[in-house]
């Protein structure tokens, strides 16, 4: 009798079957970026889902939009720096966040994201599984995303 107790309360992980993946909206306007990225982490992974299992991706696919006007808090605006590495000597190159912002902000967020997500084979999966756009167009509408509010 407490064998079958037992084995009623285990809890299964997760597979093919049951997660069941849909694509989510995000408007950036206006929304810190480590808050609206940590949210978007969370999404990515699969957190916010019941079936939550670490080892695989089931998490939903996100399209951020207006990733141009997203803001930065206190002086990271003028003195926060992305450096990269060429990789031959001599190589290192950086760029202020306020140019980055203005010239190519998708790639300030895609920064960001890749930082919050885990350091492995799954993370660069999950790190596919994001669109981001500058502007309010995006050529997703076949897929039909769910509108996504974030609340902090």
């Amino acid at each position: 009798m407490i064998n079958n107790m037992l084995n009623e309360c285990k809890t299964v992980p997760a597979n093919r079957d049951i997660i069941n993946k849909k694509w989510i909206l995000i408007d950036a306007a206006g929304q810190c970026l480590g808050r609206l990225i940590s949210v978007v982490a969370n999404i990515l992974m699969g957190k916010n889902k019941v079936y939550y299992t670490p080892f695989l991706d089931c998490g939903d696919n996100v399209i951020i939009i207006n990733a141009g006007k997203i803001l930065l808090s206190g002086k990271k605006n003028s003195e926060k720096i992305f450096l990269h590495h060429t990789g031959y000597p001599g190589g290192q190159r950086f760029e202020y966040s306020k140019t980055l912002l203005t010239t190519d902000p998708c790639r300030m967020l895609m920064h960001a994201l890749k930082g919050m997500l885990p350091k492995n084979k799954l993370g660069r999966k999950m790190l596919t599984n994001v669109r981001i756009f500058t502007g309010e167009n995006h050529n997703m509408d076949s897929v039909k995303p769910e509108n996504f509010k974030i609340k902090y």
